[in-house]
């Protein structure tokens, strides 16, 4: 009996997660053979931080919190780029691999003569997308844990943020997904995703801007997802954390909606 079998009989889940939980399950078959894909994303936030986190950090100094803690900027960079790695985990596993599936391999049709519906296509695909985040998170965090970069026990609670952070992205990109006729579509991906790596307070605090774009870099997910982890590991969170919380889970409840409504329209036309 499957690990994914046991816990559907376990745990009171509805059809339609059991269900999901069963596409996850082929996910993870498929990538018994290919887990070098997966470990490869890890290699980038990592090199980030040793080279500009550690390497330039030399040269910046210490990081005003706006609470007034002073850190160093290893310290501040390294949770912005583990909410990186969730974000381009999800991005990569829902964008990419999704519009292959749907487009070019055609699983999904394949998927449909079974009793799944494109609702739980949409679950699965989103749930196995965080599950790949996750593995990100937790190995980032280890590392930076391992370098003395985190400063609180709060710090444990980056996985479970940075799980939200993938919901999030994963949801939307699967949503955004579906709106693609073909593979230079996703130019518009990298548009939207490269711009929010680099101008997210990822690497500089985003007081440094006018208060004008301030107030729109504080709208953007990656910047709500990287403030609430950063509070996390460095011992600073406060009730505001709620706030990224809740806009992270809105911003994946309505993506997965988007997707499973344009999922069902298009698989079942």
């Amino acid at each position: 009996m499957s690990a994914f079998v046991a816990m559907q009989r376990i745990l009171p889940l509805g059809f339609g997660t059991r269900r999901a939980l069963l596409l996850i399950e082929r996910n993870l078959y498929l990538y018994r053979s290919g887990w070098l894909v997966i470990l490869s994303g890890f290699f980038e936030p990592l090199f980030y931080l040793l080279s500009i986190g550690l390497g330039i950090g030399g040269m910046v100094g210490d990081v005003t919190l706006p609470n007034g803690t002073v850190i160093t900027y290893a310290m501040f960079v390294a949770p912005a780029l583990l909410a990186t790695a969730s974000m381009n985990g999800a991005i990569s596993e829902s964008t990419f691999n999704v519009f292959f599936k749907l487009n070019e391999q055609k699983t999904y049709d394949a998927v449909l003569a079974t009793p799944m519906a494109p609702g739980d296509v949409a679950l699965g695909e989103i749930g196995w997308a965080v599950i790949r985040s996750t593995l990100y998170a937790l190995g980032f965090l280890v590392v930076i844990l391992v370098m003395g970069l985190v400063l609180a026990p709060s710090g444990l609670l980056a996985v479970p943020a940075a799980m939200l952070l993938a919901f999030a992205f994963a949801a939307v990109g699967m949503a955004a997904t579906t709106f693609m006729r073909s593979w230079q579509d996703f130019d518009l991906i990298n548009l939207v995703i490269l711009p929010l790596f680099l101008f997210s307070g990822t690497f500089y605090p985003i007081d440094a801007y006018p208060p004008l774009l301030q107030v729109v870099v504080r709208l953007t997910p990656l910047w709500q997802g990287t403030d609430m982890i950063r509070a996390l590991t460095t011992g600073t969170a406060d009730p505001s954390i709620l706030w990224h919380a809740l806009y992270l889970s809105v911003m994946g409840l309505v993506g997965l909606a988007v997707a499973g409504r344009r999922l069902d329209r298009m698989l079942l036309k």
